[in-house]
């Protein structure tokens, strides 16, 4: 290669800079055009709701008369084998539970806003996972698996769709916990680096600071900055070259030029205070108790309408969370009261914009809780994933239904077991992905979201 001055290199490659990055804007929007859908798809995009510490079911929307008549008893039948740790007698729910809708779903007084949308929600009351403790089971919800590092759900649906914005991120997570598992959550691992989740703000910080760090340059014009990383890339491009075909050079090449064209969306998205007094109040932002995680679901819309893949949104009080050993009552009765109001803000504003159509919203803890009791007072329940709850709604499932179910205690699942495979099988598949030919080849062999296992929950699929 001959050598050449910093001003004669800049003087030949001037003109071929712009059709560089026109050639890679248009290599992406040409990939995501061949992503051709192994089935026909119901949903085009996920809204991911997760309640960090583990909701209790049998509080929320597992109703079990049995429990609630014989409190204070002994379980009648065997525990599971591992336990996370020790339990006494059984705990009757101190909330009462109500019929709401057509459907005559029983949902505890936790709930009154989510009960509200029972007519578009789909209880799967029977799904279990493997794992008692928090940072296998958070794994195993978000990847597939509690002992290896795997990608996330997030990053396989970028991975297997591609985007329908270049401006933004396929995959964003709005709060995350850095905690149990932490950027593994919602990593790519081995996929390539693009399909990671990036993250707006953390957990342990208002939501009011969720925001992509440098987002905007203080020193350098755009047209500076297009100058700049025109010049950046023709350097990577030429060590490509040289070098062969190399993955990571390849992703960063295309997260500098994602970085660059996220200036021109990423801002307006996230102004909230572009929405009406009336959207605030859907989502409880104009309220103390349910500001910062109604700014979250809005975000979540936002983003949504404008074409990103997967979002997640995150509750994890770092005071309380879901996690009640003990105090029961009072940890779990303000957790609900964040989360309540804008989790119902958030579906009706999806139906009334015609979102909930084609976006599948999910909501799930890493576990459930056991229905006998722990702690001081009679006032806590332990890690339960042999039986709990997770409900969809939109995206393609049948509204108003109940699948499944735990048995008359809510420990175990019991009718129509929905394992997280399946949990993560059937989502793919309300995308229009069969899980078993979304694989990717590494380290010798094909890996999927749901490894060796996995069943589509086509009952629940409208």
């Amino acid at each position: 290669m001959m050598n050449l001055t910093r001003r004669e290199m800049l003087k030949r490659a001037s003109t071929g800079f712009g059709s560089l990055a026109l050639a890679s804007l248009l290599a992406e929007e040409g990939l995501a055009g061949t992503l051709q859908p192994h089935v026909p798809p119901k949903a085009k995009r996920v809204i991911f709701l997760f309640m960090k510490g583990g909701p209790s079911q049998v509080d929320t929307f597992d109703y079990k008369p049995l429990l609630q008549r014989d409190d204070n008893k002994d379980l009648p039948f065997e525990k599971p084998r591992v336990q996370f740790a020790p339990t006494g007698e059984l705990l009757a729910s101190p909330w009462k539970f109500k019929q709401y809708g057509e459907c005559g779903m029983h949902v505890s007084e936790l709930f009154p806003n989510v009960a509200e949308c029972v007519d578009d929600i789909c209880f799967i009351n029977s799904a279990h996972g493997t794992n008692p403790a928090h940072g296998g089971a958070c794994l195993k919800l978000h990847t597939g698996s509690d002992t290896f590092v795997r990608p996330s759900m997030g990053s396989w649906v970028s991975y297997g769709l591609g985007t329908e914005n270049n401006n933004l991120p396929a995959f964003l997570t709005i709060c995350p916990t850095l905690a149990h598992g932490g950027t593994k959550n919602w990593g790519s691992a081995f996929l390539p680096a693009e399909h990671s989740g990036t993250p707006l703000g953390v957990a342990s910080q208002s939501s009011e600071t969720a925001r992509v760090k440098y987002i905007q340059n203080q020193k350098l014009s755009r047209e500076e900055q297009r100058v700049q990383l025109d010049l950046t890339q023709m350097l990577n491009r030429g060590l490509q070259t040289s070098t062969g075909p190399d993955a990571e050079l390849e992703a960063r090449i295309r997260s500098f030029e994602l970085a660059f064209r996220m200036q021109t969306e990423m801002p307006e998205a996230l102004a909230l205070e572009n929405e009406s007094e009336a959207t605030h109040h859907l989502y409880g932002i104009d309220e103390e108790k349910t500001a910062d995680f109604g700014r979250q679901c809005l975000m979540a819309r936002r983003f949504a309408e404008r074409g990103v893949r997967f979002v997640q949104v995150t509750h994890s009080n770092t005071e309380v969370q879901w996690d009640q050993h003990g105090n029961l009552r009072k940890g779990h009765e303000q957790n609900a009261k964040e989360v309540d109001k804008p989790i119902a803000g958030l579906l009706k504003d999806l139906k009334q914009r015609g979102l909930l159509d084609d976006t599948l919203v999910m909501w799930s803890g890493e576990f459930g809780r056991t229905p006998t009791c722990q702690g001081k007072g009679h006032d806590g329940r332990d890690h339960n994933p042999e039986g709990f709850t997770v409900w969809m709604a939109g995206g393609g499932v049948k509204p108003g239904i109940k699948y499944g179910a735990t048995d008359d205690y809510g420990y175990y699942a019991t009718e129509n077991k929905a394992h997280i495979h399946d949990i993560h099988a059937t989502l793919l598949y309300l995308l229009g992905m069969e899980h078993k030919r979304l694989t990717y080849r590494h380290a010798g062999r094909d890996f999927r979201l749901t490894d060796v296992a996995g069943h589509v929950l086509h009952d629940i699929i409208a």
